[in-house]
C-alpha cells in the first residue's frame, strides 16, 4: 500500500512540474499551476480564450465541451494538431509532460509577454 502511495505522489509531483513548465513556455507564471481555480484561468489565457471561460468549467456537461475546446486551442498554440488534442483530452498525464518538457514552443499571440503577431509565423511558413 505504501508503495502505491509513493508512486501516486510521484506522479502528482511530475504532473505539477509538467504543467509548471507548460505555463512558463507560454509566458505565464509557473507557480500558477499550484493555485486552485487560478490555474484554470491561466489555461484559458494560454488558449487565448476570454477569462470568463473559467466559469464554464463549473457548469456540468458544459465543462466537458469547454475543456475540449481549451485543450484544442492550447494544442494549436503549441503547434500541435488534432491528434495531440485527443491525447490531451484522453491521456493528459502523458501529453502534458510532452508539452512541458518536450521541444514544443508556444506560438500564441503573446508568447513570453511579447507583442508578436501570429500572422508573422503563418507568413514565414
Amino acid at each position: 500500500m505504501l508503495f502505491i502511495l509513493i508512486i501516486y505522489i510521484g506522479l502528482i509531483v511530475f504532473l505539477i512540474a509538467s504543467i509548471w513548465k507548460m505555463f512558463e513556455k507560454a509566458g505565464q507564471p509557473g507557480w500558477a499551476a499550484l493555485v486552485p481555480f487560478y490555474n484554470i484561468y491561466v489555461l484559458t489565457q494560454i488558449a487565448e480564450k476570454p477569462g470568463w471561460w473559467m466559469l464554464l468549467f463549473f457548469v456540468p456537461l458544459v465543462n466537458l465541451v469547454a475543456s475540449i475546446m481549451v485543450w484544442s486551442a492550447i494544442s494549436t498554440r503549441f503547434g500541435k494538431g488534432d491528434g495531440f488534442t485527443v491525447g490531451l483530452v484522453l491521456l493528459s498525464f502523458i501529453f502534458i509532460p510532452i508539452l512541458g518538457f518536450g521541444d514544443a514552443q508556444y506560438k500564441g499571440i503573446n508568447p513570453n509577454g511579447g507583442n508578436d503577431d501570429i500572422l508573422d509565423d503563418v507568413l514565414e511558413n
